[in-house]
């Protein structure tokens, strides 16, 4: 078997789509999301659509409601096992 090469899998997520992809994993609505983080609704799609930055204190804010860690939203692409500690 050492011959064969470990597939890796790689998708490019930005932040707004990691928001939308998390909101509707949960059966959620941009409306939904809105009245319980208190973000507008315009604003939500504004994110999702990656016309405005997320920002830290709306993922904290959205990060609440979709219950997960913030850094899940601002670093989607992030993975922990390629970096490197100096």
């Amino acid at each position: 078997m050492s011959e064969y090469r470990r597939a890796k899998k790689q998708i490019d997520v930005t932040p707004g789509e990691s928001v939308r992809i998390l909101r509707e994993l949960q059966g959620m609505s941009q409306n939904d999301l809105s009245s319980e983080s208190g973000i507008p609704q315009s604003t939500i799609s504004a994110i999702e659509r990656s016309r405005i930055n997320l920002g830290v204190e709306r993922a904290k804010q959205l990060a609440r409601v979709l219950k997960c860690h913030p850094a899940v939203l601002v670093f989607p692409g992030w993975d922990i096992k390629y970096e490197s500690v100096a």
